[in-house]
């Protein structure tokens, strides 16, 4: 282990990390590791591989980010221009942000090179960094793909392979991508799996590449969540939906409000359905090539845009502090993408706040997500816009390390009704809805509910 500089960063300066490595993270305003970052990182400095399950907003960006660009502080044993370190990310909006990210953690490095390889970028730009050496490589694995095919990466130098959100990959349908690229790395590599979760089709694929690896499991605790106020309302139909969505949105209260669809046509009908209304609305998704989702990230973090309207995948590594308010318009299709979903507002100390609209067969949703949080679910309406479906009274959800005291009791007695309408949402204020009803009268082309449409 190499020695550290005791003086340059209190909270980092035990975990084994070069001087170099910690002058740069001072610089960055670093100054206390998360639970993943203290585990993960002397871990992954040992050299073994590393299978870690953390929740989003943990620090995992840093946790194999400062590792692996630890061994950049000496020279490679093996000749080459190929990368080091390879980062897999599922988005190209994870991509950039990863290598930004290790750009401010390894400035003091000397020449760090990195080369982010994503779609939506020109060619000619990826190439010209991949003509020299590069220290290392951040892809989406379609586009590595490309490159590889064309015979324009090198591996021999491959010391590390990072897999980031693993889960999300896989969901993607990059299974084949991964085992290929993998196959062209050299056994020797160091693995470093971040996902969350570590079971099903995860699992099986880190059996397949990794030797012997060591688990970290960062369980979800009640700090995370202190900052974000969470409601559910159910929804009659469509009109009643966007009629819920006009009422929230019109709050004096919201900053900034991330909205999401299950599909991208539903994000673009939606987002232009706002922009009739008044709303400074503006979709994001997959199918947007990388200018048009770089002009639509900037109007948000510049303020000019008020609501985005996006997909799951396209709302991977987006980190706006601005955002106060995430409107769940279709209700995620799995509870770990709820948690990822509220994780973009109540960023940076901030109060944030989350509401999901859930449609009257989705109750099998809302308890799986009340299983996944160890949680009960806070049912809430709008003065006027109450539902006419009620919520039938349930236990509470069953789960190991459940946080104390949870929610405030539903209704009375404890059942999901729409009494809590009483007890007004913290953050949307009650006569911010005055105006419900009035806008998003018709559906925006069924909106959520075309399933032709993929993310």
């Amino acid at each position: 282990m190499l020695n550290t500089n005791t003086n340059t960063n209190s909270g980092f300066d035990d975990l084994g990390l070069h001087p170099v490595i910690l002058n740069s993270l001072k610089k960055s305003a670093y100054t206390e590791p998360t639970p993943v970052q203290r585990q993960a990182i002397p871990a992954a400095l040992a050299g073994g591989d590393l299978l870690v399950s953390s929740h989003t907003g943990s620090g995992k960006t840093a946790a194999f980010m400062l590792p692996s660009l630890n061994r950049l502080t000496v020279e490679s044993p093996v000749k080459g221009n190929g990368p080091r370190i390879l980062v897999l990310t599922p988005t190209r909006e994870l991509a950039l942000q990863v290598d930004k990210a290790s750009f401010s953690y390894g400035h003091k490095l000397k020449r760090l090179r990195i080369a982010c390889l994503v779609g939506g970028m020109p060619y000619p730009v990826q190439l010209k960094a991949l003509q020299g050496p590069v220290d290392v490589v951040v892809a989406t694995p379609g586009r590595l793909m490309d490159h590889m095919e064309r015979g324009r990466i090198d591996f021999r130098r491959l010391e590390v392979l990072i897999l980031d959100e693993a889960d999300r990959m896989l969901d993607m349908g990059f299974i084949d991508d991964i085992e290929a690229i993998v196959a062209k790395t050299p056994v020797s590599r160091q693995t470093l799996l971040f996902s969350a979760t570590l079971d099903g089709v995860v699992g099986a694929m880190a059996k397949k590449i990794t030797r012997e690896p060591r688990r970290v499991q960062i369980a979800a605790t009640a700090e995370r969540r202190a900052h974000i106020e969470e409601r559910f309302m159910f929804s009659d139909n469509m009109t009643h939906k966007n009629k819920l969505l006009d009422a929230l949105l019109r709050d004096t209260d919201i900053q900034q409000a991330l909205v999401f669809t299950a599909t991208k046509r539903s994000a673009d009908d939606l987002s232009g359905l706002l922009r009739e209304q008044g709303f400074s609305a503006q979709a994001l998704h997959g199918d947007m090539n990388q200018g048009q989702r770089n002009r639509t990230l900037k109007g948000l973090r510049d303020g000019r845009t008020r609501v985005l309207v996006a997909t799951d995948v396209a709302a991977r590594g987006i980190d706006v502090a601005g955002i106060s308010h995430v409107i769940n318009f279709d209700a995620p299709r799995q509870a770990e993408d709820y948690v990822h979903r509220i994780g973009r507002t109540g960023r940076a100390g901030r109060t944030g706040f989350a509401v999901t609209l859930i449609n009257p067969g989705e109750r099998g949703l809302l308890r799986s997500i009340e299983r996944f949080t160890g949680q009960r679910a806070r049912i809430d309406a709008i003065a006027g816009l109450e539902p006419t479906v009620s919520e039938p009274r349930r236990p509470h959800p069953a789960r190991r390390g459940a946080r104390p005291g949870g929610h405030a009791r539903m209704g009375a007695g404890g059942g999901g009704t729409t009494a809590n309408a009483a007890q007004p949402f913290r953050g949307f204020k009650p006569g911010g809805f005055s105006n419900a009803g009035k806008s998003l009268r018709g559906s925006p082309k069924r909106a959520g509910h075309d399933t032709r449409a993929s993310r």
